[in-house]
């Protein structure tokens, strides 16, 4: 068919800026010629015109003579040939520009086929899969009054569908209903399968209901195609109760029916529910096909019932199917994450030795589940297996080789790596250099890491959004603010435009740092370039804000995410519940917690945990308790966090509430660490049980839990409370042999546990250690053993205090 005349645009601009040529007078010569060569050209203008119009009327008259040929083909009934010809009109080489134009000529003739004629056009631009044409005649008839057919109308929907346009189909469904064409199945079954495409559950479960409504009984297609939507979203009870219902109208459930109930219960895991539809299969005298033997093998490969998995593949191969390409990639798959490596290897050979070509994909699968595991030298072997039996050396499989390396820290092998695949002809690519730019980031090694980007500009390979993004994250989290905001403007001089994911890196750099100022304008700068917020942007902004103290502006944030119609997640109430427990506004906690079912989202473990932490704090231990139990109950298991603040609360209300925390924690059997250790220790000290405070120290060394300053600070309180000095003394030498020497607050209480032991001589020692090792004493402490050491006559080393201080 003719091409279409399209207007071309050009730039305004771009003419009026281009460079002219100077200009040059010609001479009376040339002036002769030109006019020779003007009246030359003029008569060849002449006589292209005259040619050209003669071509045009001789198109004009073949049109017509097209047109009417047409009519008396309809007229004598010959449709068959009415059809062959239209087809012979809409080639590309066709006096008609398009198939409108066609119909537009034919319906200036006023024939009485025109009917006939609209239909058979509408139906061959249909079958054609011509699917803007086939809009465009659809709209002409409309406008004419034409009515196609229910049969052209089916093949438009089907040509829609088929091109995966399940909107329009939907759209022309709608408008059929509405213009009151009558409707049958078929149609019915395109638009309920344009809205499982499109994952609209809800609009092909109406469209379904209207159906039946309308006295049009679903068949066998509809209810597949609406059990495989159940299915794909693993609604698997609803997708049994239609499949119940099918039965029920006595439509027969087919093959494909089973198959997707089959695969449907395999991907959720109820095998049992499977192997009962295969059954039922069996009853039904359906027989199976490779689909369903594979959806079975899938499942009982990811449930790991591998005997029953190899029992069933004996009784496919009875039944005369071959495992092709997904039945040996199922058994490949379970066999690595089952870690055996070797015999996933030898099986991948067995597929390619049967002729089975085994996917790149899932080479490069077996090969990431190895890195990922650290285990590089069998993933090495296992690429060279790969290669010495026929598979293509490919750059993924090689890249994913580096980025193992990587994430094992080596990065030498890294690079050795990248030489091995060049050196057989493959060319690195963003994804090989982006993997050693993160590890370099995430080691902070800057330096190197931009020499890594050099190296890939001097190999052609120009670093992507994503490698500047990781250069940001990294220079961001060593504070390097001023280099990161370089690299931004970088990426806009290479008309890499920054995402979400370049200003959130940075963005959350600052707020971490405490720069929420410098974070809100990098924040407008992202919003004055176009660039949309997200979820996570905002929540690290509301973040910052909180850890800061801000609890205002959090709320800004938050009630601006709201208006843009962005969605705050559980994430985001967590934060802000933290924000107000931690300014003791428990209240607006809970009302904000409450907050989070009203929007249809459940309470995690943090959110439980900040209540909690924020009751204790407020000295509400009931509380606290009441939702400690709650959050048992609803089925979240408590962590050491959880109980950590547990303790520091109930130890106010005495050891045995403490105690009888920890043997639930116990009986949770989670184990405790220093936080926890740290909290019943000082709990026992608090209440004078000094003993169970340093069996507790005893119980966590030989729990290999380390000691840390809180740690010894409280044991030196609790045995200053008993007047153990020399015992002080040890524990301050035994605090200082692990590396962990005195600061300040140690210092303190040494000298304060010693003055009220009267012991001024003491805690002048420790005031002149602390002094040595560059650490002032709290000042009432200083008057303390200053007014002691006056009392003991001891004036001049009084004086001496007096004037360091």
């Amino acid at each position: 068919m003719a091409n279409r005349v399209g207007l071309s645009k050009f730039s305004v601009g771009s003419t009026l800026n281009r460079p002219q040529k100077s200009l040059s007078l010609p001479s009376c010569n040339s002036l002769c010629s030109i006019a020779e060569k003007q009246e030359s050209t003029s008569t060849n203008s002449s006589t292209t015109d005259v040619q050209t119009q003669a071509q045009e009327q001789e198109q004009e008259q073949a049109r017509h003579e097209h047109v009417r040929k047409l009519q008396n083909l309809l007229q004598l009934g010959r449709t068959g040939t009415a059809r062959s010809f239209i087809r012979y009109l809409l080639r590309p080489k066709s006096p008609f520009s398009s198939p409108s134009h066609l119909y537009t000529l034919f319906s200036l003739s006023s024939s009485p086929m025109k009917r006939i004629f609209s239909d058979m056009l509408f139906s061959i631009c249909s079958e054609s899969k011509m699917v803007s044409e086939s809009a465009e005649l659809y709209m002409l008839m409309k406008k004419d009054g034409v009515q196609p057919s229910i049969a052209s109308v089916n093949l438009f929907l089907e040509s829609l569908v088929s091109t995966k346009r399940y909107e329009e189909t939907l759209q022309l469904f709608s408008e059929i209903v509405e213009s009151g064409l009558p409707q049958d199945q078929f149609m019915h079954g395109k638009a309920i399968q344009a809205a499982v495409k499109l994952g609209d559950l809800k609009r092909a479960i109406e469209l379904m209901t209207c159906m039946k409504r309308g006295g049009i009984h679903p068949g066998a297609f509809v209810y597949n195609v609406m059990i495989g939507g159940l299915c794909k979203e693993k609604k698997m009870k609803d997708a049994e109760k239609l499949f119940d219902e099918m039965v029920e109208r006595s439509v027969t459930p087919n093959l494909i029916t089973y198959n997707t109930l089959i695969d449907g219960y395999c991907k959720v895991g109820l095998l049992e529910e499977a192997f009962s539809i295969r059954e039922r299969m069996k009853d039904e005298n359906v027989e199976p096909n490779i689909i369903t033997f594979n959806s079975l093998l899938y499942g009982l490969c990811q449930a790991q019932r591998m005997e029953e998995a190899h029992r069933l593949l004996k009784e496919m191969e009875a039944y005369g199917f071959v495992p092709d390409r997904f039945t040996y990639t199922t058994f490949i798959d379970r066999l690595f994450k089952s870690g055996n490596v070797d015999a996933s290897v030898a099986l991948s050979e067995e597929a390619r030795r049967k002729g089975v070509h085994i996917h790149d994909y899932t080479c490069s699968i077996l090969l990431n589940v190895l890195c990922k595991k650290g285990d590089m030298e069998k993933a090495e072997e296992a690429l060279m297996k790969f290669l010495e039996n026929g598979v293509a050396p490919e750059t993924v499989f090689f890249s994913t080789i580096v980025n193992g390396y990587c994430q094992v820290g080596d990065i030498n092998k890294a690079y050795m790596t990248i030489e091995k695949m060049e050196a057989l002809g493959l060319r690195p690519n963003n994804v090989t250099y982006n993997s050693l730019v993160k590890k370099l980031c995430e080691m902070r090694n800057m330096e190197e890491a931009e020499e890594c980007v050099k190296k890939m500009m001097e190999k052609g390979i120009p670093p992507n959004v994503q490698t500047y993004n990781t250069l940001i994250n990294g220079y961001g989290r060593s504070c390097l603010f001023d280099r990161c905001f370089q690299i931004l403007e970088e990426m806009e001089k290479k008309e890499l435009k920054p995402n979400a994911v370049s200003y959130g890196s940075l963005i959350n750099c600052l707020c971490k740092d405490g720069k929420i100022l410098e974070a809100e304008v990098v924040f407008g700068d992202m919003l004055h370039r176009g660039v949309v917020p997200n979820t996570q942007i905002y929540n690290m902004l509301i973040d910052g804000s909180c850890v800061s103290g801000n609890l205002k502006d959090a709320f800004r944030f938050f009630d601006e995410m709201v208006a843009k119609q962005i969605v705050p997640t559980l994430v985001t109430y967590n934060i802000l519940i933290n924000g107000l427990c931690k300014k003791g506004r428990v209240i607006e906690a809970e009302n904000w917690a409450s907050e989070i079912t009203r929007k249809g989202l459940s309470f995690d473990v943090i959110t439980y945990n900040t209540l909690i932490a924020g009751y204790s704090s407020a000295g509400n231990i009931q509380k606290a308790l009441g939702l400690y139990e709650t959050m048992k109950q609803s089925g979240i298991k408590p962590t050491l966090n959880t109980y950590h603040r547990l303790i520091t609360g109930c130890g106010k209300e005495g050891l045995m509430l403490v105690e009888k925390i920890y043997q639930e924690m116990s009986e949770m059997n989670l184990v405790p660490d220093r936080v926890i250790y740290n909290a019943l220790i000082h709990c026992y000290v608090e209440h004078g049980d000094v003993q169970k405070a340093c069996s507790l120290h005893s119980a966590m060394e030989a729990q290999a839990v380390q000691p840390d300053r809180m740690t010894y600070n409280c044991l030196i309180l609790g045995l200053f409370k008993e007047g153990k000095m020399h015992e002080v003394e040890d524990l301050v030498n035994d605090m200082k042999t692990k590396g962990l020497f005195p600061k300040t607050e140690t210092y303190d209480i040494l000298i304060e546990g010693h003055c009220k032991l009267k012991d001024f001589s003491g805690a002048y020692a420790w005031y002149k250690e602390m002094l040595k090792n560059g650490f002032i004493p709290n000042v009432s402490i200083c008057k303390s053993l200053i007014s002691g050491l006056r009392e003991e006559g001891r004036s001049h080393d009084a004086d001496v205090i007096c004037s360091e201080n």
